[in-house]
Formats: C-alpha cells, sequence, structure tokens
C-alpha cells in the first residue's frame, strides 16, 4: 500500500469534484490530502480535503467519514465549515472553508525565534483571547455530543485579518451516542492526550479540556518544563505513572507576569481524573474571563 507522499496528484489539477473546481495542492497529512479549489456554483475559493481510496482500510474509511459527518453538523465561527461531502472512482472527499492564514503551532514556532526573550511568548491578551474561543467553539461541540479528541496547536488555524482561532480536524472526532465508537483505538497526540486517552478508557468532554490545559500552558511559558524523552512511549508513561503533574514547574514558575491563580486554572483543567477537571468548557472559559478582568 502506497504511503500518502507517494500519490501522484497533478492530473486532479484542474477537474471537477461536485459543485468545485480543483485548483492547487495545498497540504497533505496523514492520511488525506487538501487543496484550494473553486466553488463554480457560489464562485467562491474553498479547501477540498480527499482520501485515496488506494490508502483505505475499513479503520481509516470509518475515521475519514467520521471527520465529515462530525464536523458538518457543527455550526460555529471558530469550528471550520464543512459545505459538501462525496467520493469519485479514485478517492472520498469532502469541501470546506478555506482559512487565510496560519496554524497556531507557526505562529508559536515564529514566536520562539524572537532575540528578546520576552517576545518568545505570545501576548497574555491574544493567549487568552484565543483560548476564550476555542473553549466556547468547543462547548458549543460538546452540547451538540462530539468530541474532538485531538486538540492541539496544530488543529487550530488564525485568521489573518480577523485573528480568530478555527478548529480544524474533526478526523478524530467521536459521536457519544454512537455505540460503534467504543471499538475504536484511542487515538491522539502524545503531549495533548488525557491519560483516560492514553488507556483507551471512554472519552468525552473533559478529554478536550485536558488538551486545551496543556496548549495553555505551551503558550504561556517560553518552554514546556518537561524532561527529554527517547520516545512518545516514555512521554506517555510518564503522564501516568506522575498523578499529581507530569509537567517540572508551574506556569508562574516560568513567566513572571502571571499570577499563581492561573497555575491553579491550569491544574485544575490538567487534573488526572476527569471528574477533578472542569465540568464543561463554559466553566473553563468562565475562569479564564474572570482572570482577563481581574489581572488584564
Amino acid at each position: 500500500m502506497p504511503s500518502i507522499k507517494e500519490i501522484e496528484t497533478k492530473h486532479l489539477i484542474g477537474t471537477n469534484i461536485g459543485t468545485s473546481t480543483i485548483v492547487s495542492e495545498l497540504a497533505r497529512g496523514g492520511m488525506a490530502i487538501v487543496f484550494t479549489a473553486y466553488q463554480r456554483t457560489l464562485r467562491r475559493r474553498i479547501a477540498v480535503k480527499i482520501l485515496p481510496k488506494t490508502l483505505i482500510t475499513p479503520k481509516k474509511a470509518q475515521l475519514f467519514q467520521q471527520e465529515a459527518e462530525a464536523a458538518a453538523i457543527l455550526s460555529h465561527p471558530n469550528i471550520i465549515q464543512i459545505y459538501e461531502v462525496g467520493e469519485t472512482d479514485e478517492f472520498i472527499f469532502f469541501t470546506m472553508q478555506l482559512v487565510q492564514g496560519k496554524s497556531l503551532s507557526q505562529i508559536m514556532k515564529m514566536a520562539r525565534k524572537q532575540i528578546l526573550p520576552a517576545k518568545r511568548i505570545l501576548p497574555l491578551k491574544m493567549t487568552l483571547q484565543i483560548i476564550v474561543q476555542i473553549l466556547d467553539a468547543l462547548d458549543y461541540a460538546h452540547q451538540q455530543e462530539i468530541v474532538h479528541c485531538d486538540i492541539k496547536p496544530d488543529n487550530i488555524m488564525i485568521e489573518t485579518h480577523t485573528q480568530r482561532p478555527i478548529i480544524t480536524d474533526y478526523g478524530v472526532a467521536k459521536v457519544l451516542h454512537d455505540a460503534d465508537d467504543e471499538k475504536l483505538t484511542a487515538r491522539g497526540t502524545p503531549l495533548y492526550m488525557a491519560p483516560e486517552q492514553i488507556i483507551g478508557k471512554p472519552t468525552d468532554g473533559r478529554t478536550d479540556i485536558f488538551a486545551v490545559g496543556t496548549m495553555l500552558f505551551q503558550m504561556l511559558v517560553p518552554r514546556l518544563p518537561l524532561p527529554k524523552f527517547k520516545s512518545n512511549d516514555a512521554l506517555l508513561k510518564h503522564k501516568l505513572l506522575n498523578k499529581n503533574g507530569f509537567f517540572l514547574k508551574e506556569p508562574s514558575d516560568l513567566n513572571p507576569f502571571l499570577n499563581k491563580e492561573m497555575d491553579r486554572i491550569v491544574q485544575n483543567a490538567m487534573a488526572y481524573e476527569p471528574e477533578k477537571r472542569y465540568a464543561n468548557c463554559g466553566e473553563f472559559k468562565k475562569m479564564l474571563e474572570g482572570y482577563q478582568q481581574r489581572y488584564l
């Protein structure tokens, strides 16, 4: 079976898929390719994501369909919009909103390269505005019984003109009322995975809260206080063994402009047991808004 890097796409440029015409390749992920396209019916630029059928196993096909179906029912300004889902003889596809901007991970990497140490951290006001909007979007999605399960800076796009964060890639989203999902293997990105996710226990909105807490910590400090790990398995083991928190220091130890209250907010979001975290994203959001009012 070929890898996604080996798939030839030149013949797709200029072809029609659904109501759209493919213009150029934009990016490749672990199992899909994204193109820019022109939607002829509404005369606008959009993105098209395809999964070549030569790469499909039953599990991958299910995950890709799940991504489209889960995201398509969501309508929120901070969640990417899905327009159309379908398939051709070559691939499964869906069309979606084309975001003009950079990923949060790209923005953070650019900041880390600043000469002045104080500039290597995103402005606190900007960080909290981004996280508050993400939490509002996730709270909405959770009310629709959809959990993302892979929140991380790579999956957050920041629009250039509005600076609006947009959550992308519901490829590992879990529709809670779908019993078949319970049979799927736990997935995610090691640094952001909650303990219950690592060991394959049922996940819910509090799993996303853990990931947002980790991402918030990462945005607040120059570098996460973690030992060096030889592998992802070593990192996952470290997280499971350290029930009182797997980071070696608190956010305020690394950022003197933070009040100790931020340490407690992050700790609550990243509590080992789900029941000790915030009950929902709305509660987490309210705590951050309170911090904004008191200290910014």
